[in-house]
């Protein structure tokens, strides 16, 4: 079976996306199978990776609402072991639909349906890597619940902590009511300006709150990283000898590692 992990923050611009193309592209390039799944409105994951929005037939919406199966959304990517489900903007009114279904379908479990769908497919990855949306809603909630663990990142400046007690309160409700054996993979330091005291001031109060399952790697904040996604390649691909590419083969080995792969 595969590890399924969600990467999950709902501040914006912490890395999440950056962070799934890139932990997904060395996963793969570190010759793990992988699905990464493009959980965001706003599909940035899904061009990150060279996946064409005109060309999508069918996207995670479709599987969500029944119109296709999980299988038929599979898109191969053109890196060798790496997979992705599309998003599109359809799914920005998800939430609606599905509490609007929950309450005209006796048994429908709005928060289960994704769940459902990758119990088909799980057994043909090592890994799958969801990209969730910078909210707490449905969507999210879906996620939680297909998931093993969740990787949090979080950026490296003042305001890092501020939100993350919200989020934990999240993911211990989702345990409570809906994934008792979900767990914290691990908590992921992002856009590190080392020239700065605040940045290794941030570092060390994120270590002390949540100390071993913090990785020891570091993304630092780079230009070559934010450039990547919009040539539709990970970082591995775009500048394979740049920080940032050693920086995510890095801790792609740390989450091999940490699963006993």
């Amino acid at each position: 079976m595969s590890k399924i992990i969600s990467l999950v923050n709902q501040k914006g611009g912490v890395g999440k996306t950056t962070t799934s193309i890139n932990l997904s592209a060395s996963l793969a390039a570190l010759n793990k199978k992988v699905l990464l799944i493009d959980l965001d409105p706003q599909g940035n994951t899904t061009t990150g990776v060279g996946i064409n929005k005109a060309d999508i037939k069918t996207s995670i919406y479709d599987v969500l609402t029944e119109k296709c199966s999980i299988e038929e959304s599979i898109v191969k990517t053109k890196y060798r072991n790496l997979y992705v489900i599309p998003a599109t903007i359809n799914l920005a009114g998800l939430d609606i639909e599905l509490i609007e279904k929950g309450q005209t379908e006796p048994g429908f479990t709005k928060g289960a349906q994704l769940k459902k769908h990758i119990e088909n497919i799980s057994s043909k990855f090592d890994f799958i890597i969801i990209d969730c949306p910078p909210s707490l809603g449905l969507i999210t909630t879906n996620a939680l619940t297909a998931s093993n663990s969740v990787i949090i990142p979080v950026q490296c400046e003042f305001f890092a902590l501020e939100g993350i007690m919200q989020l934990l309160n999240t993911i211990m409700l989702a345990q409570k009511t809906l994934n008792p054996n979900l767990e914290i993979e691990g908590v992921l330091l992002t856009m590190l300006d080392s020239r700065t005291n605040l940045g290794i001031e941030v570092v060390d109060d994120i270590r002390k709150f949540f100390k071993e399952k913090v990785y020891n790697t570091i993304i630092p904040r780079l230009i070559r990283l934010t450039e990547a996604p919009s040539h539709g390649e990970p970082i591995i691909a775009y500048d394979p000898k740049s920080r940032g590419s050693a920086a995510y083969i890095n801790l792609a080995k740390e989450v091999i590692e940490r699963n006993g792969e």
